[in-house]
């Protein structure tokens, strides 16, 4: 019989007796309690994360020496409490020695992200994704593809090494469902790919540099980067809705993120719409992305218009959309019209299906949140069964870096599930 969803053991495993716990591992466990404590909630005073996480005085004194040891906590200002007794020493995470990468792998770009401990981008850096033109169209040929993206991850690693930061783990994140177990990518239509076993190949282009390696869709980590700011909003049930060739969704509820058994959750973009509408690349017709996707946008204009050029910068072809919408362009103007129409006939099956307390606009759609995000508000409001199922719209916080963002953050929770993976600092190093 399989476990309860929360990972404890099923009724057949039960022996009517606890399991003894090793001093090992209950003082890893104790690490990680600690570690995550100053992570999310910030600098704290030894006596006070005792009474916070119910730990003895004496144990997190020990277990802050281990942590420093790691380069993962250093003293900071004296914290003072009222005017009793003798004010403690703030302990903080140190963002000076660990660090995560994060890699979105998309259609049009590589962005990749270098974020320490305490939450600071180091190095990030985005180049267009190698395209071939050919009689069939566009493809993305696997092999230049992840070249680069090892050119673009020893790029990384070594400005890591120059901040003498030890990195914990990269991830990468493509526009599709991926396999878990295999490390690799399950499906992506709009890259024409299936079957890519992508830690396989990035294992034999960097070899022994590189670090452990983990695989999530884009719109998960997206979602998953976005959380923490909607939580501080009492908000723990979100869609974060990515706005690329194609539509991809994140899903948070209950602070937890959805993936469905078998990867597949979030691939809204294939939402059949109209079911006599144009054909998608994933073989279907009238998939809500042919409705709402970037290259919906860029159908409008001239062919030879540099906003339509797969080899250019992400950033640099927003920009040039920006420039025509805001000088008047008809055929964007229009385009921008009905596009929020589009977005809120998909967006309202989701807000049926999940019920969700936010909805954040991603991609090319946060690009362009001054038009779109009000538009799809007011679209959604109209559609309300009762007034306490409105679902609040905004445009993401980190734009087009939150996969990237999101995947440095995942790097870094192997860090704060097990400290001990973090080497011990040489004798003599800052602290």
């Amino acid at each position: 019989m399989r476990g309860a969803a929360d990972g404890t053991p099923g009724p057949a495993a039960s022996t009517g007796r606890a399991a003894p716990v090793g001093h090992a591992a209950m003082r890893s466990a104790n690490l990680s309690l600690l570690l995550r404590h100053l992570h999310a909630r910030g600098g704290r005073s030894r006596a006070t994360l005792a009474q916070e996480t119910g730990l003895s005085k004496a144990s997190v004194t020990s277990l802050i020496g281990d942590l420093a040891e790691r380069g993962l906590v250093q003293e900071g200002r004296v914290e003072r409490r009222g005017t009793v007794g003798r004010p403690g020493t703030e302990v903080r995470i140190d963002p000076g020695h660990v660090a995560g990468i994060g890699l979105e792998l998309n259609v049009d770009h590589l962005a990749v992200t270098l974020q320490d401990l305490g939450g600071q981008v180091r190095f990030r850096s985005s180049v267009p994704t190698p395209v071939v033109d050919g009689q069939d169209g566009r493809s993305h040929p696997v092999a230049p593809v992840l070249d680069l993206v090892a050119q673009q991850l020893r790029e990384t690693l070594e400005a890591a090494a120059a901040q003498g930061l030890w990195v914990a783990g990269a991830t990468i994140s493509p526009p599709g469902p991926v396999d878990y177990a295999g490390a690799g990518v399950r499906f992506a239509s709009n890259l024409g790919w299936s079957g890519v076993p992508l830690g396989e190949e990035l294992a034999k282009r960097l070899g022994p540099d590189m670090p452990p390696l983990s695989i999530e869709n884009d719109a998960k980590l997206s979602a998953l980067a976005e959380a923490p700011r909607l939580a501080r909003q009492g908000i723990t049930d979100l869609v974060y809705l990515t706005g690329e060739i194609g539509v991809g969704a994140g899903i948070i509820a209950d602070g937890r993120l959805v993936r469905g058994w078998s990867g597949f959750s979030g691939e809204v973009g294939h939402i059949g719409l109209d079911p006599a509408g144009v054909a998608c690349r994933c073989g279907r017709r009238g998939c809500w992305e042919t409705l709402v996707g970037f290259d919906t946008v860029l159908a409008v204009l001239d062919p030879d218009d540099p906003a339509r050029s797969g080899h250019l910068p992400l950033q640099e072809r927003l920009r040039r959309l920006r420039g025509l919408l805001d000088a008047g362009d008809e055929r964007l103007v229009q385009r921008f019209r009905t596009l929020p129409g589009d977005l809120a006939r998909g967006a309202g099956v989701l807000v049926d299906v999940l019920n969700p307390q936010a909805i954040v606009l991603g991609g090319f759609f946060g690009a362009f949140a001054d038009v779109l995000v009000q538009p799809v508000q007011e679209a959604l409001d109209a559609r309300l069964l009762t007034p306490d199922g409105r679902v609040e719209v905004s445009a993401s916080a980190l734009g087009l870096d939150a996969a990237a963002i999101g995947g440095a953050d995942m790097a870094l929770e192997r860090v704060l599930a097990d400290p001990l993976l973090a080497p011990v600092l040489p004798t003599g190093a800052s602290r």
